[in-house]
C-alpha cells in the first residue's frame, strides 16, 4: 500500500506538466461549452424569465411560462452531464498513460499524453459507462420500486412499512454495487495499457481483481481518501482569503447605510477565490485516484503474469533481443549491437584478410544474354 500511494505521489510530481495540463484543458473546455450554452439559453428564454421571475408580489407564474424556461435549460443540464462525463473518460485515461511511462522511466509531453488519451477515449468512455450501469443496476433497482412505495405509504395507498423494506434494501444492494464498482474499476487502464476494448477491459479487470478484491478496495478507498483529503488542504487557504475580502461587507451590514459598493466586491473576491480554490484542488482530487488504479493494475499483473521480467526487457535498450512479449506496458525492442563487429572476429582493428579478393568477371556479350 505504501509503494503504491508513493509511487502515485511521485508520478504525479514528475508528470505534474502533462497531467496538469490535460486537466486544465478539459476543465476549461467543459466550462467553456457550458457557458456558451446557457448564454444562448437565456438569450431564448430572456422573455420567460422576465415571466417568472420578474412577478409582482402575490402574483404566479404562468405553467406554459414555467414549462417553456425549464425546456430551454433542458439541453444546457443535458450537455453538462455529457461534458462532465468525457472529462471523466479522458482523466480515467490519463492516469493509466502517465504511468504506462512512469513504470519504464521514459518521460513525456503534453501532446503526447494528450494524443494518447484521445486514442483510447471509446474504449475508456465505454468502460466508465457500462461500469457505472453494472455497478448502479442494484441501486437504481431499489430506486425505482422503492421510491414510489414510500410515496404511496406516505399517502395511506400503499404498504405501511415500505420505508422499512427500503432501507433494507439498500443495505442489501449497497455492498453488492460497491462490489461490482471494485471489480471493475481496473477496466480504463486495462482499455489504454493493452489497447483492449469496452467488454474485454472489464473482463480483462476483472479477472485481475480476482482473488484480491479486498486489497484492491482498500487501496483505492484509501487513494480518494488521500486526495479529497489534499484537495482540501489545498482550497483552505482560498476559503480564509475569499472570507476576510468578504468580511468587511458582513461587519458592515449593521450599519444605517451599509456601501454597496463594498458589499459587492467582496462577494465577488469570494466568489472568485472559491472557484480558484475548487479548480486547484480539483486537479488533485480527480487525478490522483486514476494513478493509484493504475498502479494497482500493474503490481496485479507483475504478481499474476510476471510483468516485472517484461518491464525490465523494455526499459533496457541494451539488453538482448527477444521474443516480443504480449503483455503491456511495452517498449519497442532496441537490438543488442553485435559484438564482434563488422570486421569479423578480431574486431573492427583486427588483422584484415590476406587474401585478395577475386576478379570481377568479363561482361558476356550482349548476343548471348
Amino acid at each position: 500500500m505504501g509503494d503504491i500511494l508513493g509511487g502515485a505521489f511521485s508520478a504525479f510530481r514528475r508528470y505534474w506538466k502533462p497531467l496538469v495540463g490535460i486537466m486544465f484543458a478539459v476543465q476549461g473546455m467543459g466550462i467553456l461549452l457550458v457557458a456558451i450554452a446557457t448564454g444562448i439559453a437565456v438569450a431564448v428564454a430572456q422573455d420567460r424569465l422576465a415571466a417568472v421571475f420578474d412577478l409582482t408580489p402575490g402574483a404566479n407564474a404562468a405553467a406554459e411560462d414555467v414549462m417553456g424556461l425549464l425546456l430551454a435549460f433542458v439541453p444546457v443540464g443535458v450537455l453538462l452531464l455529457v461534458t462532465m462525463t468525457v472529462g471523466a473518460a479522458l482523466i480515467s485515461a490519463l492516469g493509466p498513460a502517465v504511468i504506462q511511462e512512469a513504470v519504464l522511466g521514459r518521460s513525456t509531453t503534453f501532446g503526447a499524453m494528450w494524443r494518447r488519451c484521445w486514442s483510447r477515449l471509446p474504449a475508456v468512455l465505454g468502460t466508465v459507462l457500462l461500469a457505472g450501469l453494472i455497478a448502479g443496476a442494484p441501486m437504481l433497482l431499489v430506486y425505482a420500486v422503492g421510491i414510489p412505495l414510500v410515496l404511496m405509504s406516505v399517502d395511506g395507498s400503499g404498504p405501511p412499512a415500505a420505508l422499512f423494506l427500503l432501507v433494507l434494501a439498500l443495505l442489501v444492494c449497497l455492498p453488492v454495487s460497491v462490489w461490482l464498482a471494485t471489480r471493475l474499476s481496473l477496466a480504463p487502464a486495462a482499455a489504454v495499457c493493452e489497447g483492449l476494448g469496452t467488454v474485454a477491459a472489464l473482463r480483462r479487470s476483472s479477472h485481475l481483481v480476482k482473488d484480491g478484491w479486498w486489497r484492491v478496495f482498500g487501496i483505492t478507498m484509501l487513494g480518494y481518501l488521500v486526495a479529497g483529503a489534499v484537495g482540501y488542504a489545498i482550497q483552505m487557504p482560498f476559503g480564509f482569503v475569499g472570507m476576510a475580502a468578504f468580511l468587511p461587507s458582513v461587519m458592515a451590514a449593521d450599519d444605517s447605510a451599509p456601501d454597496p459598493d463594498v458589499a459587492i466586491v467582496g462577494l465577488l473576491v469570494y466568489v472568485i477565490c472559491i472557484v480558484v480554490g475548487v479548480l486547484i484542488s480539483g486537479l488533485f482530487q480527480f487525478g490522483f485516484p486514476p494513478l493509484v488504479t493504475a498502479l494497482l493494475y500493474v503490481d496485479l499483473r507483475m504478481r499474476k503474469e510476471n510483468l516485472a521480467a517484461s518491464l525490465i526487457a523494455a526499459a533496457a535498450p541494451t539488453a538482448a533481443p527477444t521474443a516480443a512479449p504480449t503483455v503491456a506496458p511495452t517498449a519497442p525492442a532496441h537490438p543488442a549491437a553485435d559484438p564482434e563487429g563488422p570486421a569479423g572476429p578480431a574486431g573492427p582493428e583486427g588483422p584484415a584478410d590476406p587474401t585478395p579478393p577475386p576478379a570481377a568477371a568479363p561482361d558476356p556479350d550482349p548476343h548471348q544474354k
